[in-house]
């Protein structure tokens, strides 16, 4: 009788062609890396020739006396910066800045989500409410400030003084020409102008807590007051961190509404921190300086930021306990 001998199985294709079976052959996987490279270097290119470059560049300027022209520029060091330390114009500026971001975040955020439970719990043309409140964001600063310029213009022109004098109260106040007033009328402004975005964040945050959640707390006998705090608020924490860091970094970098309403008048009490830069770099002609005052401020807001995160850390441990 003859035997036959057992012919081994034939080698997977991945193993013949020297890969493996869990996975693509290695000339594959490089091809993939090469393509991925390749598709990645066009934004890596703007990304470098934008940010990377005039990042680096902004800080060689600083370093200098350079001038609008380009011109006569010499290196000075830290000259700059130990100038900008003690101006006091520049502290009185970033004093202006910190002052609109208190006046303005609190509202920004407190308000943004008063409208998001209401957008959230009425059922009656609920479309129209979403739009009304979300409407204002999508003008620009430009229209935004005039709109506003017109209606708080003292004398008769004004809405605002007609509505006071036809109630009574004595019109006539310098909104945008008294310092108590001028302030308070930008943050007015933006708040009207920019609630929306954090409105729409709250409503998103509202769409996604879970409905047994609240069937969970009325089965317990939890009012609308006990479901707000024990179940809506906790839930939103996360959300009202992005919207905090957000809003506070959008109020650091005030400028628009500023220069258009008041041009940082009167007496330069409501000048922002970078309407200083643009006057010192362009009216002024000191690039370097300009620079160099740039790169404080941008310290300081990498400051906050760090400060956020690290509370942000803090708080997400504490919760997992």
């Amino acid at each position: 009788m003859t035997t036959t001998a057992a012919v081994p199985p034939p080698a997977p294709a991945a193993k013949a062609a020297g890969g493996s079976a869990a996975g693509p052959p290695r000339a594959v996987r490089h091809r993939w890396t090469e393509h991925g490279l390749l598709f990645t270097a066009p934004f890596l290119l703007v990304y470098g020739l934008f940010l990377v470059w005039p990042l680096f560049y902004g800080v060689k300027m600083s370093l200098g006396d350079d001038n609008i022209a380009g011109t006569g520029s010499r290196f000075v060091g830290l000259a700059n910066y130990a100038e900008a330390l003690t101006d006091p114009e520049m502290w009185d500026s970033l004093g202006n800045t910190l002052w609109f971001t208190v006046l303005s975040t609190v509202p920004l955020v407190v308000l943004g989500l008063v409208l998001a439970l209401l957008a959230h719990e009425l059922r009656v043309v609920q479309w129209l409410w979403r739009l009304s409140w979300f409407a204002p964001f999508l003008l620009p600063s430009g229209v935004v400030c005039l709109l506003w310029l017109w209606m708080i213009y003292p004398s008769d022109f004004g809405l605002a003084d007609q509505l006071l004098a036809s109630a009574g109260l004595h019109p006539g106040i310098g909104w945008l020409t008294e310092p108590r007033y001028a302030m308070l009328s930008v943050v007015l402004t933006t708040v009207w102008w920019t609630i929306g975005f954090n409105f729409l964040l709250y409503l998103a945050g509202l769409q996604a807590i879970p409905a047994h959640l609240y069937e969970a707390a009325e089965l317990d006998g939890a009012g609308a007051w006990s479901r707000l705090v024990h179940v809506t608020l906790p839930m939103l924490r996360r959300t009202t961190f992005v919207v905090l860091v957000l809003q506070l970094l959008a109020s650091l970098k005030i400028f628009d509404q500023v220069y258009i309403m008041t041009g940082g008048g009167p007496d330069e009490s409501t000048r922002p921190i970078l309407q200083y830069v643009y006057q010192a770099g362009f009216t002024g002609y000191r690039i370097g300086y300009a620079s160099a005052v740039s790169y404080i401020f941008f310290a300081l807001i990498v400051v906050v930021s760090l400060v956020q995160l690290r509370l942000s850390r803090r708080a997400s441990e504490e919760s997992r306990r």
